[in-house]
């Protein structure tokens, strides 16, 4: 094929780079609400630090001179939501730093104050109390002619939202995001945030209709009736193409969680030793070369959470097959390092194949610790934690514990002795507590005296 017939494609969303001479700007006639005639929008998709994908619309009418401007969120929806509760001790907490999408709540218990969903917006939890002072305190002149009573009782409101920020006493931040977009700081990275806990949870119905995917479930639902009906009369011919998940590979289409441009996902069904099935899915896009891998339960959830152990004695620990589900969260008590349920997702690696996941997720891909708007101190920190890491992998360090802790029971660690027990490893089986129950969406199931219409 000649290389004027070669196709190259390029990412949907696009970092803004000065030197890019094509940044593939779309405009379209549109509406003006203001003379009624047509005029111009220009939209384009693109990345920026903290927000990851948006889509930037301006609008400009020649014949009234209307000009406005948008942003709005492109990244995907989560599979669920997120909920970041925060004690606010001192004016570190204040400065931690918040994206908060336009579908995310904030809520104050001690105040009963609650910020409803809005503009998305990158700021401080200061930040957030300052706004909402601003925003009660714009139409307290007018108000305190027309309604002197309310002007009264919001001039005492706000100053118990500037006594918050004085922090006279600690008090308590919560931001609920049901898209799972949303993210709170943790200025103590990699150490553990003993003052912040981070819920996953499955959304309602209510907040699946409120972001919009109940029409797009109904819409698949609809859509798969009808193929059932169109194909009722072919039962034999899709018998003789059934598909072998275990000795086969499924192959489908996806766009690249990294540019968003259509690629291929390879899918299997992996029968692990001595564990169970999982499903294995691999992408890897030709566009900007990002590969990436997830790991599902082939079995559902287990009655029990599992908590593996393994103290690390040798450099062949680091060849150890790892599968961990996105519900399992990691921890090295030596290095005060816990990362929570749904980080990196699940993955079926080995150890060492983990542990640069976590370098790599720390100093690469977290914004908070790069560029102008990172903190040296912290930045310093990070460093550091990753050279120990590193030390673990060459084996420099030995005798640090990993802890892999599922409360879904689907993850697992090698042993390297089976069917034999393992003397560096332990495998401890516990009851989940009500609110583990409630991040794996357990408490709203009904599995007794059910019944379908």
């Amino acid at each position: 094929m000649s290389s004027e017939n070669t196709i190259v494609s390029k990412p949907l969303y696009r970092d803004i780079n000065a030197d890019d001479d094509d940044p593939e700007v779309m405009e379209l006639e549109s509406y003006c609400v203001n003379c009624e005639q047509n005029g111009k929008t220009r939209l384009f998709l693109t990345k920026i630090p903290f927000f990851k994908e948006v889509v930037v619309s301006s609008f400009t009418c020649d014949n009234c001179g209307l000009h406005n401007t948008g942003l709005q969120p492109g990244g995907k929806i989560q599979e669920k939501g997120v909920k970041y509760v925060c004690k606010i001790n001192d004016a570190k907490d204040l400065n931690r730093q918040i994206v908060q999408t336009d579908n995310a709540t904030v809520l104050i218990p001690k105040l009963e104050f609650e910020v409803p969903p809005n503009k998305g917006t990158l700021t401080t939890v200061e930040g957030v109390i300052q706004a909402a002072i601003e925003g009660l305190s714009h139409d307290q002149p007018v108000r305190k002619i027309q309604n002197p009573e309310v002007a009264t009782q919001i001039e005492a409101f706000i100053e118990k939202l500037n006594a918050l920020k004085e922090l006279k006493e600690p008090f308590e931040i919560i931001l609920d995001d049901p898209s799972g977009n949303s993210f709170m700081e943790n200025p103590y990275a990699p150490n553990v945030d003993k003052d912040m806990t981070i819920h996953y949870y499955v959304r309602s119905r209510e907040q699946d209709e409120q972001l919009g995917l109940l029409e797009q479930e109904e819409a698949k639902q609809s859509s798969g009736i009808e193929e059932v009906k169109e194909n009722k009369g072919d039962k034999e011919k899709k018998k003789e193409e059934f598909f072998d998940g275990k000795s086969e590979v499924a192959t489908f289409r996806t766009n690249c969680p990294n540019c968003h441009v259509p690629c291929d996902t390879n899918m299997k069904l992996v029968d692990i030793p001595h564990f169970k099935e999982v499903v294995i899915m691999a992408t890897v896009c030709d566009a900007c070369g990002h590969k990436d891998n997830e790991v599902k339960g082939g079995s559902g959830i287990e009655p029990k959470g599992t908590k593996i152990t393994l103290k690390i004695t040798d450099t062949s620990d680091m060849s150890r097959d790892v599968l961990k589900s996105d519900t399992a969260s990691m921890a090295i008590p030596e290095l005060d390092f816990c990362a929570e349920m749904g980080t990196l997702g699940g993955r079926f690696t080995t150890l060492e194949g983990l542990l640069e996941g976590i370098k790599e997720q720390l100093s690469d891909s977290n914004p908070f610790f790069k560029g102008d708007s990172s903190d040296k101190e912290r930045a310093s920190k990070i460093e550091i934690f990753c050279q120990e890491v590193q030390k673990i992998i060459s084996g420099e360090r030995q005798g640090d514990h990993f802890i892999l802790d599922d409360p879904a029971g689907n993850s697992y660690l090698q042993n390297v002795y089976a069917p034999d027990p393992d003397p560096e490893m332990t495998i401890e089986q516990y009851e989940r507590t009500y609110e583990q129950n409630e991040d794996l969406g357990l408490n709203d199931m009904k599995t007794e005296n059910y019944e379908t219409s």
